[in-house]
């Protein structure tokens, strides 16, 4: 079937011809991101401001041709942005699925979206589509959300015995001690306490990829901050100014002596899968090891230095040289620190698939359980989260932050073995327990699970009466991820084959695994009260 270039316009006339005509065929890798091509990754939050209004930002770019066919029976597949996108195309057409361009359609059977739209949650139907991104997901992305989430988990630990919940974490074993600015009460504490030569770091609550952050560096530092706070907050009482308050920030106590690989800064990213909301399904994988691209020095000034994300590294004039050697394999980092900390750190074999591995798990799924609560719950919803962590010079792992919507570029080797895995894995596991929910039956076992550990499963029967009639088995249908009269659906062909020219095996076959060893995929590495992990075949660990 040939493809048949249209004329998109910004006026509504061509803007209704061009709905009527919406049209989804195979498109390359290239041709598979949105038309909403300038939105960076990493950087949908919970911002209601930025997307009141816009319900359909593609609409407002310039005039492009996009390929159309004749419309096929579906299913059907909409995507909007940049981040992602070709490798989400890719597995939809690998299933026959048909990509649209319109949001106002609502007959899709998934949404990617990077930037959150209250149309598309008004819009959504349950039981019948996936919608990436959980619409309150702030509650644990956003710095200010997750920092009230564990504060009052930490509460609640107090209040009961200790004893019950001893696997639980205290929040000053792995999150660095943090301040609100947009509260006056939390904001002077810690300008009383920031007397002292230490060092600070500040950042707004719904932000990231390092974009306004700065570090305050001592007491000088923190005066001048406190002296804007208080500036802008009487101008705007004198002025009686009806203003949004401003963004909120918090301050967190810097990791000033950090572990260093080849004397250079590193984090590592990891991710949190919310495959299902009713019930939760949630997994946990590793990712990548992101370094900077020049050595650590704590008294810089070039936020380089500090910030290991792409984002900011590409800032550095060496960036262009070093790319690939800013990301590591997992397999690369456990070997360094098998062979430069093992001894003369007493540290066991493979510390960083062991000891490590198990640590970042005990954090997430705790992140989780504190969040849980208070996410919004819809069968359909599913989530994606980049957890960045940290590890100091005495081999203690920090919790940085938690971001929606991580990036998923694949601009350098290790990334392009590693990120393909991530998302295709995903939407595996988010399909297999959504139609095992639609069918009623055991989520347990996953036959989708290769690289990602099952972390919590919410079992349907234990919601009991809480959970609303509409979510319970057989009144959901999914009519909108089946194959239509007519239709040639592709279902369970694995999106590799898409690309049988590629040299890369993508998915559970793959040799070179960049997640978690194979022989650790069915290992136990956690147990908390009221969570348990399990293997692939549903097994309690």
């Amino acid at each position: 079937m040939a493809f048949v270039p249209t004329k998109r316009k910004k006026n509504a006339k061509s803007m209704v011809q061009g709905s009527n005509q919406q049209q989804a065929g195979s498109l390359s890798a290239d041709k598979a991101t949105s038309v909403n091509s300038e939105v960076e990754p990493d950087k949908a939050k919970s911002n209601k401001n930025s997307t009141q209004g816009k319900a359909y930002p593609q609409e407002k770019q310039p005039e492009e041709e996009i390929p159309q066919v004749l419309m096929g029976p579906g299913p059907y597949f909409y995507i909007s942005g940049s981040n992602g996108a070709g490798l989400v195309s890719i597995y939809c057409q690998s299933r026959g699925w048909q990509r649209i361009y319109d949001n106002r359609r609502e007959d899709y059977a998934l949404k990617w979206c990077e930037i959150k739209c209250q149309e598309t949650y008004y819009h959504f139907k349950e039981g019948e589509q996936l919608l990436y991104q959980i619409p309150n997901n702030g509650v644990l992305t956003s710095k200010t959300g997750l920092l009230c989430c564990l504060r009052e988990q930490e509460r609640v630990m107090k209040k009961i015995s200790r004893s019950s919940n001893s696997k639980l974490l205290k929040m000053e074993e792995f999150f660095p001690e943090s301040f609100r600015l947009d509260l006056k009460d939390e904001r002077n504490a810690f300008f009383e306490l920031c007397k002292e030569e230490q060092i600070w770091i500040c950042k707004p609550s719904c932000s990231n990829q390092g974009r306004v952050i700065f570090l305050l560096k001592n007491p000088a530092a923190a005066n001048t901050l406190q002296a804007k706070l208080h500036s802008a907050e009487e101008y705007l009482l004198n002025k009686r100014v009806q203003r949004k308050a401003p963004q909120a920030r918090i301050v967190q106590r810097y990791i000033h002596q950090p572990l260093l690989l080849e004397g250079k800064k590193f984090d590592v990213r990891s991710y949190l899968l919310i495959a299902c909301t009713a019930p939760y399904v949630v997994f946990f994988a590793q990712g990548y090891v992101r370094l900077t691209c020049v050595n650590y020095d704590a008294a810089s000034d070039d936020l380089t230095v500090h910030l290991t994300n792409q984002y900011m590294q590409k800032k550095n004039s060496l960036y262009s040289q070093l790319k690939d050697e800013t990301v590591w394999r997992m397999e690369h980092f456990n070997s360094y620190v098998n062979e430069k900390f093992r001894k003369s750190n007493g540290l066991p074999k493979d510390w960083v698939f062991t000891v490590f591995t198990k640590r970042m798990q005990q954090i997430t799924v705790q992140c989780f359980l504190a969040a849980k609560h208070k996410l919004h719950r819809k069968l359909g919803y599913f989530d994606l989260i980049g957890c960045d962590f940290l590890i100091d010079e005495n081999f203690k792992v920090w919790l940085l932050e938690m971001n929606a919507n991580p990036a998923l570029h694949t601009d350098c080797k290790v990334l392009r073995d590693i990120i393909p895995t991530v998302v295709y894995e995903s939407l595996d596991l988010v399909l297999e327990v959504f139609n095992k929910r639609l069918k009623g039956q055991s989520i347990l076992p996953l036959e989708r699970l290769c690289h990602f550990v099952l972390l919590y499963h919410e079992d349907a029967a234990e919601l009991g009466q809480k959970q609303p009639s509409k979510l319970r088995s057989g009144l959901c249908t999914g009519r909108f991820l089946r194959p239509q009269t007519g239709s040639t659906s592709h279902v369970g062909q694995h999106p590799a084959k898409v690309l049988k020219k590629s040299s890369k095996k993508l998915g559970c076959s793959r040799k070179k695994a960049a997640l978690l060893p194979r022989k650790n995929h069915q290992q136990s590495l956690l147990t908390i009260p009221d969570v348990q992990l399990f293997d692939r075949r549903g097994r309690t660990l």
